[in-house]
């Protein structure tokens, strides 16, 4: 079997405050493979982006630190690197869109110039010259309109669908071998969201880099994924391949991600909501982070007492962070009788 090209065991970050150390990644381990794209879902505050924060070495210090485990990307402890050594993985290897490309950018240099010093800074060498005839090509890739004369222009320049490209642009410039995209699609309508995942899509085919798409949008993860981490309170609760997340979620969170959502193919009786609200991560409710919250718990002892293992559930590499994850055909049946519909295809 191919090797991981990133391997993440027990990654543990925490932020100091003066209400309490918030635990935003606690345990989390997970691995993604050349060439695929791992989606990443759960609620704002799940942990999801300072995951991915922490892989980059970008979590602010202080308040925040890394307190445990590992982050190996091709053999390598992510961790253990110095600053300068870091540095030359991220832009190069590993690169990053952000959710938010007007304040990624630098609003005073061009946009054409902070792609070509992402290229100069790997290769000091290139020459202006041809790191300018690279950024047009970039930004042709991206379908970024009439790219000579948009290398000269500023970010307010550009549309917000323009420089979400135009990040994707200066993400791809070093061939890394893995994208990370947090957001990608965050304020865009519906019409540009698309063009943007397009171009995301044509982009990771031109590299053959591994993707780690980070969202909350479920639609989005059917559509692009091969494999889901679902991420609740700071952990890993559920992980398989994107059919059978889909068709046979083991974890009552992942249901819950799935019932709440409107459908355009079925008449809702009515939308089911998740009860209650995500934890607090300075304080997360013993066992379970999600047992306040769910419907299979049925008081049970366990569920309050115990945090569950993430552990195989099907033999296929399907794992599931749940006490009574065997239950849950039963309360797929149940919210599709209350709903009039079928949440998981099959429901098996």
């Amino acid at each position: 079997m191919t090797e991981p090209i990133l391997s993440l065991r027990g990654l543990v970050t925490e932020f100091r405050t003066a209400d309490g150390v918030v635990h935003a990644v606690d345990h989390v381990s997970y691995d993604i493979y050349p060439g695929e794209t791992l989606g990443v879902v759960g609620e704002s505050g799940s942990g999801k982006s300072v995951t991915v924060m922490s892989i980059l070495g970008l979590i602010p210090s202080p308040p925040g630190r890394i307190a445990g485990g590992e982050v190996l990307f091709k053999g390598r402890d992510l961790l253990k690197l110095s600053r300068k050594e870091l540095q030359r993985v991220r832009g190069r290897e590993i690169a990053m869109v952000f959710q938010d490309p007007m304040t990624s950018m630098n609003p005073v240099f061009t946009v054409g110039d902070q792609i070509s010093e992402a290229l100069l800074v790997h290769d000091p060498h290139m020459g202006d010259d041809k790191a300018r005839a690279r950024t047009v090509e970039l930004l042709t890739l991206v379908g970024v309109p009439n790219p000579d004369s948009r290398f000269d222009q500023y970010p307010h320049e550009y549309s917000g669908g323009m420089r979400q490209r135009a990040m994707i642009a200066m993400a791809i410039a070093n061939q890394p071998a893995l994208l990370i995209a947090d957001e990608p699609t965050t304020a865009l309508d519906v019409t540009i969201q698309a063009q943007v995942l397009d171009v995301l899509e044509k982009a990771q085919r031109e590299t053959n880099a591994a993707t780690i798409l980070i969202t909350h949008d479920l639609g989005l993860i059917a559509e692009m994924a091969d494999r889901v981490v679902v991420m609740y309170g700071g952990r890993v609760v559920e992980v398989g391949d994107v059919n059978t997340i889909f068709h046979a979620p083991r974890h009552p969170y992942t249901l819950g991600l799935m019932a709440s959502l409107p459908r355009l193919d079925a008449d809702l009786k009515r939308l089911e909501p998740i009860p209650g609200s995500p934890p607090s991560l300075i304080n997360l409710p013993s066992g379970c982070a999600f047992h306040p919250r769910c419907r299979l718990t049925k008081g049970r002892e366990v569920c309050r007492t115990d945090i569950p293992p993430l552990r195989e559930v099907d033999g296929t590499g399907h794992r599931a962070a749940c006490h009574f994850s065997e239950e849950m055909h039963a309360a797929v049946e149940q919210i599709e009788a209350e709903t009039g519909v079928t949440l998981t295809g099959d429901s098996q």
